[in-house]
């Protein structure tokens, strides 16, 4: 699903350019659940959004679902993100003034889906991730726990094929991280691939493996797992 063959990515400070990913190799097969852990400053934020086609990378190899992404133009790498990626962020990026219907359903908006079929779409969506009694409740009438599960619905609606989660329990206390890991496993369990940015070993433990990354180079990576075997 996922094949990055020693990607570098630098920004200028100034003239000078500032290394962030030094010849990254990494492979993520369908399926998986992949932890990306490392301090700050290690690229690992850097890394997941060249992954989910926000960011380019200046040198190196990424092919997505066997296309080789530096050759898309910008329009046909949107077009591949909405077809195949979601995303989930750590401060969820709900807009105050919708209710959770109307965020969830932001994405089909862009796609010129028909108003009742993406408010249909998007109260299952809701329903999947356990939220089917809050439907018509706004940001600030959601627990944090209950805001993440509404993100993770809006990235849902698309149906990707792989959810990228940038810190998606770091706002959240512990029992309510578990819950949210809870969900993103047994979404996993269904098929979806999971990469899963964290600083929080606890998180990184529940994957089915960790990528350790440190000044930009992948120094702890745990050995592919076959989700198609037996």
């Amino acid at each position: 699903m996922i094949q990055i063959r020693q990607l570098q990515k630098a920004y200028m400070t100034g003239a000078t350019p500032l290394p962030v990913l030094r010849g990254v190799d990494l492979h993520i097969r369908p399926g998986e659940a992949v932890a990306i852990m490392g301090s700050s400053g290690s690229g690992k934020s850097t890394l997941l959004n060249i992954i989910g086609l926000l960011d380019s990378h200046d040198s190196g190899e990424y092919h997505l679902d066997g296309q080789e992404v530096r050759a898309l133009s910008e329009s046909a790498a949107a077009r591949m993100r909405n077809r195949l990626l979601g995303f989930v962020f750590q401060s969820f990026h709900l807009l105050a003034d919708r209710d959770a219907v109307e965020n969830v359903a932001l994405p089909l908006f862009y796609r010129g889906i028909a108003r009742k079929e993406r408010n249909t779409r998007a109260v299952a969506a809701l329903q999947q991730v356990g939220l089917g009694d809050r439907l018509d409740h706004l940001p600030n009438q959601l627990s944090g726990g209950q805001k993440q599960r509404v993100a993770i619905a809006r990235a849902l609606i698309g149906e990707p094929r792989v959810l990228l989660a940038d810190e998606p329990t770091g706002a959240l206390d512990t029992t309510t991280s578990d819950e949210i890991m809870d969900l993103l496993l047994g979404l996993n369990a269904d098929g979806l691939t999971l990469v899963v940015v964290t600083h929080e070993a606890e998180v990184a433990e529940r994957c089915q493996r960790t990528i350790v990354l440190r000044d930009g180079q992948v120094v702890s990576r745990g050995a592919p797992v076959d989700a198609s075997a037996p």
